[in-house]
């Protein structure tokens, strides 16, 4: 009984604290009423309260129509689930507190997918994990902010108490409906429109759909129109009834940079209008044939009419449009998958039958009860033979790091909008950078290719009695076709391997592929770098095929050096996982012998070989080569990856 009482106002404490904690959360809830006590006076057809102090600015429309509002998607709710302030009724003094639909909608959509929508980094930045709800973009956009007087709220546009599905034809929202919504407050905006093709189509329906204005500027990621979200989402917006155009648009130079924000480059309205789009036919429009010169000159100076024979929204896919286009990019495409079947068969067929030719070795241990799985050793002889001079080397690092960083620039605006292009753009700052850095890297590229030429004719010419088509030499002989034959004999069982001399067959196909991929990269890009000087003598479509020229060869060289390069020389099995050569210059004497048997042979018989040994790389370089080596092979790596995945995202042109 005491510990009872002694214990009895601690009991009492608690069970206070534990009743208020359990009805806390009620106390700020509104009072429950049922709709029938709210609709004896909102119920009521004319039911009002004036404005003003003596009601001179008119009266405040306080009726609902109750049946209408029991069909919206609101209906179920009670008056109070929204109105959580109400505490008596009626409520004659004050007014209400503004209804706070984005917390309810943000709490709904956690659950609801359908009341979701994908976000497709129209904002910036990589997209979240899960769906962005339409509450969530409209608080990010424009009309969001509602310190801003006069700013739409969602009773703006979906109405305080009638609010329907956006596609039932009864929704302030529905599509049709959206140019006299966006017009009550964009009044100059909305007199353009109807006077543009869009807005006079909406009056003659009959001859198909239109756009309207959530169409072109969504409908909850509206942003500053100067600014690069709002140009997203009018490009995609445009997309939804001119794919085609689209296509050609994100393909060409315009769209690419313009989509990461590139202030140079034109968007759809800089060329089109925005709000008085007129068919192109029409004298009035900026892109009729007669207006072109002057719509270009807007960007380029010096446009004329050759210049303005460029095609905007060209594509490949067009034969009757774009014959020209249609024809490069198929012929290009057919090289393409020819020289990719080829090769990565070349390579597939190599691994299988090399892994084949060199069986795992299974070692066996007293202290073990099975076998342990090892790889065959590499014979070494330490005697090491000079296969590349330093300068070859440094030539070769020129060219990887210099290609290398020619790929990262050119196909973050050659996939513009996928996910990592949009996230480095910035990160690098943005494309003016870029571009400058791509040219001045391009430079570096042409001179490593065209500068290793003029070294070597200059040594041919200086020994004088070079054989040109002598075991010494890069161009293509007899003896390479036979060695292909019996390399693909080999493949399959038929015959021994080659026995190659100093070079391959396909290592005269990489050498000559990097020729011809310098001279069609090139000049592809300076026709792009100087398109205003050169475009006031040819005619305008020629860049069109400067651009796919430009990204065909360079998506081919990724992924002809990125697989097949780096397999040949790196990842078959008797070289994986790394062949240091290009930065030590030398071969071990017994790789010498397996790989080139018949050029050790030669050069041993003419006593070549003895002038050719050198001392081999020291422990310390030998760490440092494979740490650059491995460095290499994995940003190539990585840009292979985006590379496939842009592809995958856009495909070519």
């Amino acid at each position: 009984m005491q510990i009872s009482k002694i214990l009895s106002p601690f009991f009492s404490i608690a069970l206070i604290l534990s009743a208020s904690f359990l009805f806390s959360g009620s106390a700020l809830q509104a009072k429950s009423f049922p709709d029938s006590d709210c609709t004896e006076c909102h119920g009521e057809r004319g039911f009002s309260v004036p404005l003003g102090e003596h009601g001179e600015l008119g009266k405040k429309e306080l009726f609902i129509d109750t049946d209408f509002f029991k069909n919206s998607v609101h209906g179920k709710n009670q008056c109070t689930d929204c109105h959580t302030d109400i505490e008596e009724v009626p409520h004659r003094k004050g007014e209400l507190a503004s209804v706070d639909c984005v917390t309810c909608h943000e709490q709904l959509a956690e659950n609801d997918t359908t009341a979701s929508k994908r976000r497709n980094s129209i904002f910036g930045g990589s997209p979240p994990k899960r769906v962005v709800t339409y509450t969530q973009d409209y608080q990010v956009s424009a009309h969001g902010d509602q310190s801003i007087g006069n700013n739409a709220a969602c009773s703006t546009c979906h109405t305080a108490h009638y609010v329907y599905p956006s596609e039932d034809s009864r929704a302030n929202t529905h599509r049709l409906n959206s140019p006299g919504v966006c017009g009550a407050c964009h009044e100059k905006a909305l007199k353009q429109y109807r006077q543009s093709m869009h807005g006079a189509a909406l009056k003659t329906p009959w001859k198909g759909d239109s756009a309207t204005c959530t169409d072109c500027h969504s409908s909850h990621q509206i942003s500053d129109i100067k600014k690069l979200p709002a140009h997203r989402i009018i490009t995609e917006g445009c997309g939804e009834c001119h794919q085609d155009e689209l296509d050609g648009y994100m393909a060409s130079p315009h769209g690419q940079l313009a989509w990461h924000g590139n202030e140079d480059a034109p968007r759809c309205v800089d060329c089109h209008d925005s709000h008085t789009i007129t068919h192109v036919n029409q004298s009035t429009s900026p892109v009729n044939e007669k207006n072109l010169v002057e719509t270009c000159k807007k960007c380029h100076e010096n446009a004329n009419e050759n210049f303005v024979k460029y095609h905007p929204h060209g594509t490949t896919r067009n034969f009757e449009k774009y014959p020209e286009l249609w024809i490069l990019g198929k012929g290009m495409g057919a090289l393409v998958i020819v020289v990719l079947v080829f090769f990565y068969l070349h390579s597939v067929l190599w691994f299988w039958r090399e892994k084949k030719e060199r069986p795992v070795i299974y070692q066996h241990s007293e202290s073990r009860s099975y076998p342990i799985r090892i790889k065959p050793e590499k014979k070494h002889s330490g005697i090491y033979f000079q296969r590349f001079p330093w300068y070859w080397r440094v030539n070769h690092w020129m060219l990887a790091l210099s290609l290398m960083f020619l790929v990262f620039t050119g196909m973050v605006v050659m996939y513009p909008n996928t996910v990592w292009a949009m996230t480095l753009v910035p990160m690098m700052g943005g494309t003016g950078i870029l571009k400058v850095l791509h040219h001045w890297v391009g430079m570096i590229f042409l001179l490593a290719i065209f500068g290793h030429a003029a070294v070597v004719l200059f040594n041919i010419f200086k020994k004088g009695d070079f054989d040109w088509f002598g075991p010494d030499s890069l161009l293509p002989r007899m003896k390479d076709w036979e060695d292909m034959k019996g390399q693909f004999r080999w493949y399959f069982g038929k015959g021994k391997q080659p026995r190659f001399d100093r070079w391959t067959y396909w290592e005269k196909f990489d050498y000559w592929a990097v020729y011809w991929g310098a001279f069609v990269i090139g000049l592809s890009g300076f026709m792009l770098w100087f398109a205003d000087e050169i475009g006031q003598y040819l005619p305008g479509w020629i860049f069109n095929l400067a651009t796919i020229a430009h990204g065909l060869e360079a998506f081919l060289a990724v992924l002809t050096l990125f697989v097949v390069h780096f397999f040949n020389n790196h990842f078959r099995p008797a070289k994986f996982p790394l062949d240091t050569v290009m930065f030590t210059g030398s071969w071990d004497l017994e790789e010498l012998k397996e790989e080139r048997p018949e050029e050790y042979e030669r050069l041993k018989a003419s006593g070549e070989l003895e002038k050719r040994l050198v001392k081999g790389p020291s422990k310390q370089w030998n760490i440092i080569s494979h740490i650059l080596g491995f460095t290499l092979l994995g940003i190539g790596l990585i840009l292979l990856i985006l590379v496939i995945d842009g592809f995958l995202t856009r495909g070519l042109f």
